[in-house]
């Protein structure tokens, strides 16, 4: 699957105007399409825990497939575009699409009702997969982020957020 070259930002990478000083960011804008596995591997690039890198590529992959699915409406001219965000202490992915965005009251991540609901699953795993998600006012950007790795393990051992003192 191609990044759209002729696009503006396709692959460009520089310093965020963000309140930390290193935070660093790549744009990738592609045709919506369901072959997701080379931009997958492209966005996953900078995580090096294999476990969290199966964690985020499962949560990624559903918040592309709803947005090539529901957002683009499978619409091969229409394009996803999809910003990753390096911080000290988050790796934060921000996936648009060109639809009309998901209502607030659908933005849930529970699962469906019925066990036998052919769809409803995504959201859920998606919630599932990051420390933090997030909607644009439209419902069309969904921002994705999950600490990294040593911040994680200072939060969630001796002294962190998982300690009896916090």
């Amino acid at each position: 699957m191609p990044l759209r070259s002729d696009a503006p930002c396709a692959t460009v990478t520089g310093i965020a105007a963000l309140p930390w000083p290193t935070a660093r960011w790549s744009d990738f804008i592609t045709p919506s399409t369901l072959q997701l596995a080379p931009l997958l591997e492209l966005l996953l690039e900078p995580l090096r825990c294999a476990r969290l890198q199966a964690q985020v590529r499962l949560g990624l992959q559903e918040a592309l497939v709803n947005a090539v699915r529901h957002g683009n409406g499978n619409d091969p001219a229409k394009c996803l575009r999809i910003r990753r965000i390096e911080t000290p202490c988050w790796w934060i992915w921000q996936v648009q699409d060109e639809g009309d965005g998901l209502p607030h009251e659908a933005r849930c991540g529970r699962l469906p009702d019925q066990r036998d609901a052919t769809g409803g699953r995504g959201l859920f795993l998606i919630h599932q997969c990051f420390d933090d998600v997030r909607w644009s006012r439209r419902g069309n950007r969904l921002q994705l982020a999950v600490l990294r790795e040593r911040r994680r393990a200072d939060l969630f051992s001796g002294g962190g957020w998982g300690s009896p003192d916090h």
